[in-house]
Order: C-alpha cells, then structure tokens, then sequence
C-alpha cells in the first residue's frame, strides 16, 4: 500500500489535531503493509517526515495568522487557493491512498480517507469564530462528497456523524487517541527544574490546559473554585495554561481576580515540552468542557498518574470510564464538591490514581496508527 498523508496540522502549538497528525506520520512508516509513504505540507509532496517545529518562535507568526483570519475576503481567497494547489500536487500521483487527518481532502483521483475529530462546527457553532464556521460549513460538505471513508476519534463523534449526515455507518470506523510516552508520573525531584520556572511546587496546585474559551467551560471552573474553602484554595491553587481564545475577555477578567486573591494562577502559553511536567507534577486535573470530540488532556492525565475530575458531556465519559470524577459541565455546586474530594480525600485519590493508569494504558499510539492503516485499506479496496 501507498500512502499520502496530509501534514499540514504538524505545526506549533502541537494539541489536538496537530498532535494527532504527529503520532500517525511518525509511525505509519513502520505499519506492515505501508510500503510507502509520502506527506503532503504546504503543497508540496515528500518522502521526509516533517520536521516537529518549535513552539516559541513561531508564536508572532501564529498571532499574525489568526489576524489574518478574522477577514473573511483572506479566508475565502485561502479556501480556494489552498484547495487547488493541494489538488495539483496530488495529480501526478497514481496508486496512493491519500489521508487528511485534519477534516479537509482537497479535490482529488485518489480514494480519500478523512478523520473527523468532532461537529462542534454545526453543534456548537457560537463557541467558534464567525470566520471559522463559515469556512469549515463549505469546506465539510464537499469533504463528504470526497471521502471513502471516514475516520472518527470516538464513538461519540462517530455516531453524531452518521446521525447529523446521514453517513453510511459501514463507511466510517472509531479509530480512538492515546497519550504520548511524555505523560508519565514523575518525582518531585523530576519535576522541580521545569516547575521551578513557574514558580510552582509538586502536587501543590490543580491544573486546567486548554484553551481560555467558551466551549471550555472554564467560568464554570473558576465558580466551583472560588467555592472552595479559602484555606483549600489558597493551599491548592488553580493553575491554567493555554491560549487567550477566542471570546475570552469576560473569564480573563475573572482569572486576574483570582490571581489578585492569590488562588489562581495562569500561565498562558507554555511550549509543547513543558506540558507533561505541568501535569505530572498537578495535584489534580480539571477538565469541565462543553464539548469535546475525544477529550485527550483528560486521558494525558490519567497516564501522567494524577486524579481527574472532568464533564460528564459528549465523549468525555467515554475516555474516562470509570476512573475520573464526573459531574454535569452546567452544576457548579457538583463540581465544587467533586474538586473539593478530589484535593482532600487520599482515599478517593489513591484509588483515582490507580484506575486512570489503567484506564490510559488501554490506548495506545501504535494501535491508533495499526486501526488507521485498516481504514486505508478498506478505503483503498472500494
């Protein structure tokens, strides 16, 4: 089998989507039955594997992209550009099966596999800036027209697919995520360099990454936290990282009074290389989305050896199983008790700890890219 795989979201900050392309394209080389590979990246098709890009750098030239991308004359004028360039880079490639791991398959001859992470799009479209709906609305339909078959991350997401489409449900696999080797336990003594630059002690704060946005539900959070005892909040304090999202401002403010208070602490942006650690070394893990198509920061936690408390919504339960803390993503007096057991209660977390390294250990990057390559020859075999 020949495969072309769509490289386009190997780019920094590496979560999600980025992260998910990265795990593939390094070990779809080793899958018996690919006998080769190529990696199509800004429109040009290769044999190398991309290059893993830095974080900091490249941070100016992500906020000039997201500048850009709140025109809707720029979006436009790239959806069309970048989709006849990808097409005519792939025109003289015969024989491939050609994956987009980020939703989008560009016009072309070969059979297309396309994974789609989740419909927040469609579901929850006013947590998304206008300009995204509008290019991800013309973009999915003709992805559909495109595809032979469908990759989803969860059987949630799965299922919402063939309801909210009306795709054929022997055309569309659940091919779940993992964890990277990087989320591990570690000692305090692993933990203090990196920690020390924060300013943060092991096990002496709760932690939350992701991005400061509405689907995020982290206004929730800061409520049930703010209803903690002083004493456990000040012990413990709430420490966040992740970009400044879109429709932020109003939790922004939020978060630097509870900074002024001395319970919250928020880190922005912190480079790919730091986030195992600021996990590992976390009293506990706060996940209280919306919405979430996998949800993998809760199971990088659960490998990392720390007790999570997250939403019960969307395919979180999923991930989660039996070993998190779960509680409506709406009720903050549910999550307030939840966190409170979560920070206090050895017993509770003994146990949580326990079935989360469990439960992170039946997912794999290695079987993630062994179920894909299944797709690709279900894809390539129509």
């Amino acid at each position: 089998m020949k495969v072309i795989f769509g490289a386009d979201a190997i780019r920094p900050p590496l979560t999600g989507v980025g992260r998910y392309a990265w795990e593939l394209a390094k070990r779809l080389p080793g899958i018996s039955g690919v006998d080769e590979i190529r990696y199509l990246q800004d429109y040009r098709v290769g044999s190398a594997l991309p290059e893993l890009p830095g974080g900091n750098g490249m941070e100016p030239m992500r906020r000039m992209r997201r500048a850009l991308l709140r025109s809707e004359v720029v979006v436009e004028t790239y959806r069309i550009v970048s989709a006849f360039r990808q097409s005519r880079a792939l025109k003289s490639f015969d024989g491939y099966v050609y994956h987009g791991p980020n939703f989008y398959l560009p016009r072309c001859h070969l059979p297309c596999i396309s994974t789609f992470h989740d419909l927040s799009i469609y579901k929850w479209s006013a947590c998304h800036p206008t300009e995204r709906v509008r290019y991800m609305q013309k973009e999915l339909p003709l992805v559909l027209k495109r595809a032979s078959q469908l990759i989803a991350v969860s059987e949630f997401t799965r299922r919402e697919v063939i309801e909210f489409f009306g795709w054929p449900s022997d055309r569309i696999r659940t091919v779940p995520l993992a964890a990277s080797s990087e989320f591990r336990p570690r000692t305090s003594v692993e933990t203090q360099s990196i920690l020390g630059q924060y300013a943060l002690a092991h096990g002496a704060y709760a932690f939350y990454a992701g991005s400061i946005e509405p689907r995020k539900n982290v206004d929730v959070l800061l409520s049930a936290y703010e209803k903690l005892p002083e004493a456990i909040r000040l012990r413990w304090p709430l420490v966040l990282a992740g970009y400044a999202g879109w429709g932020s401002a109003t939790t922004h403010a939020r978060i630097d009074a509870g900074a002024r208070a001395g319970w919250v602490k928020y880190l922005g942006f912190v480079p790919d290389g730091h986030l195992p650690t600021l996990f590992s070394g976390s009293r506990l893990f706060c996940f209280p989305s919306l919405y979430e198509g996998f949800g993998l920061p809760v199971l990088e936690a659960m490998a990392s050896g720390v007790p999570v408390v997250c939403s019960n919504a969307a395919s979180l339960p999923e991930v989660a199983g039996d070993a998190c803390g779960q509680v409506d993503p709406a009720d903050v007096d549910g999550l307030c008790t939840q966190l409170s057991q979560a920070l206090d209660d050895e017993s509770w977390r003994s146990l949580a700890i326990a079935r989360g390294l469990e439960r992170a250990a039946l997912f794999s990057w290695d079987r993630t890219a062994t179920a894909t390559v299944e797709v690709y020859r279900a894809a390539g075999s129509l």
